[in-house]
């Protein structure tokens, strides 16, 4: 089953995706992995994922669990993972914000480890 974000916003297991008039303009752009953006990075390498072919990634100047993205044409964002996955998310063209979860240690806030 796929979850489509194009209006609401929605969550895939330790990100939350909010649809944004316009990505900031203190962005930078994200380097590409292979033929994906990775959006959230899993120590196991059960990466959340979405196609380089039709989205734009960028990362917050200020903000690291923080990115965004521009999706160029309807984009998936999948979760890497043979077994108990996160459902797909369908992504309508246009902007969207991405959010970490966090999760507090004694040195601070580090992003959600899964």
């Amino acid at each position: 089953m796929t979850k489509i974000c194009s209006t609401r916003p929605v969550a895939q297991g330790d990100m939350l995706i909010i649809p944004i008039k316009a990505i900031p303009a203190n962005t930078k752009t994200a380097m590409p992995e292979g033929h994906h953006f990775i959006l959230a990075h899993s120590e196991t390498g059960h990466h959340h994922v979405i196609e380089r072919a039709k989205a734009e990634v960028y990362e917050a100047a200020d903000d690291a669990f923080v990115a965004y993205v521009k999706a160029l044409a309807p984009a998936d964002i999948t979760h890497l993972r043979p077994h108990d996955t996160h459902e797909t998310v369908q992504l309508a063209p246009g902007n969207y914000e991405i959010r970490r979860q966090r999760e507090y240690v004694a040195e601070g806030f580090r992003k959600a480890a899964d």
